[in-house]
């Protein structure tokens, strides 16, 4: 019943965020029906629908997973944005830097490069804010800017083909053969090259399923390891947990550590599954989106696999309704996210309503 409950409010702001967009495309003069019509199906079409909203719910995926863990020690990760650029070239870097080693060295590099150069750029804020005290939501905003910038000076000045007018990294994994150029062995597979019966031009690939496997590692770590329970005690009160004899800035450590870590998982999917190279502002919005994500998602792991997906399919969908509406752009996708937000936020409010019906208990407070 307790976790039947924990549905209601997101369900509930979804289908409020929904009518919401319904009203405002009728105000526009267009039809609310056909619009959710070309946004559901686009998004839920085989195997082009699927294929991508998948694919854009992948980092999406990751992204929440890193704002949950940083939740769950009571801190607010804003900077998955950064430490995703961070991941990002930083993996680029060593499918260029090592593009000689065999793919069976060169990917798992190349992916635990990405882990680990997210997870330090994420550790920066955690130190700062457990050894001096810095707020952590000042810290990581800042350091998006600067991970951003110098993602840029190394792509512009040190790793970009000459002449090349985009703002982009050479190809990962590139080597002179006597057959020529070949980039392959940096590369991860595409579900296109696994199945023969799915379409290879679509970029889903493997790290969906690394997405998957992430959202299991991060339920067990929070709620079956002693580590994720110092985190949540941390979190819940730190003042009782340093009674209890946990190290609070420790877990305010360790917690932005695998924020980070997660955050920079999303350069496999982008770099090493999507572009094979750096490519400068290929970020949505993925830290920020993170974040709707995991406040939808109730901070966990199953919620952010489900939040994820919803606003994956609300990306595909919304390049159809661009298209094939008279007068509602894809921004309406923006509009049911922010909308989605706010009644998420206003959580209280559908409390107490549902309180006045007896379907819930109401509020003390």
């Amino acid at each position: 019943m307790k976790h039947l409950r924990e549905l209601l409010f997101p369900l509930i702001a979804v289908s409020a965020a929904f009518l919401v967009g319904g009203v405002i495309v009728l105000l526009i003069g267009d039809d609310p029906i056909e619009t959710y019509r070309l946004l559901i199906g686009s998004a839920l079409s085989w195997p082009d629908g699927i294929g991508y909203t998948l694919f854009y719910a992948t980092p999406l995926i990751f992204t929440g997973l890193a704002v949950t863990v940083a939740f769950r020690c009571g801190l607010l990760n804003i900077g998955a944005e950064g430490q995703l650029y961070v991941a990002a070239f930083a993996t680029a870097w060593v499918g260029i830097t090592f593009a000689q080693l065999p793919a069976w060295v060169l990917i798992p590099l190349a992916c635990l490069t990405a882990v680990m150069s997210g997870a330090a750029w994420g550790a920066l804020p955690g130190v700062l804010k457990a050894r001096f005290g810095s707020h952590e939501v000042i810290n990581t905003i800042m350091l998006n800017f600067v991970a951003v910038a110098l993602a840029s000076y190394f792509t512009q000045y040190h790793y970009k083909n000459e002449g090349d007018a985009i703002m982009q990294t050479k190809m990962i994994g590139l080597i002179d053969t006597a057959q020529g150029l070949r980039g392959e062995n940096a590369h991860v597979p595409r579900i296109g090259q696994l199945v023969g019966w799915f379409p290879e031009r679509i970029p889903l690939n493997i790290s969906f399923f690394l997405a998957l496997l992430a959202c299991a590692l991060v339920y067990v770590f929070l709620w079956r390891t002693k580590w994720g329970y110092e985190i949540r005690a941390t979190g819940a009160n730190p003042t009782a947990a340093e009674y209890g004899g946990i190290s609070t800035r420790k877990q305010i450590v360790l917690a932005m550590s695998v924020s980070g870590a997660l955050a920079g998982m999303v350069a496999i999917n982008e770099v090493l599954g999507y572009r094979y190279r750096y490519y400068d502002g290929f970020s949505v919005g993925y830290g920020f989106t993170g974040i709707a994500v995991a406040l939808l998602g109730r901070n966990h792991p199953v919620g952010v696999l489900l939040a994820a997906l919803l606003f994956g399919a609300l990306i595909r969908g919304g390049l159809f309704v661009d298209i094939f509406t008279d007068r509602v752009s894809k921004d309406l996708v923006l509009v049911l996210q922010a909308v989605v937000i706010l009644f998420v936020a206003a959580e209280a409010l559908f409390r107490d309503s549902l309180g006045r019906f007896g379907l819930l208990k109401r509020s003390k407070v």
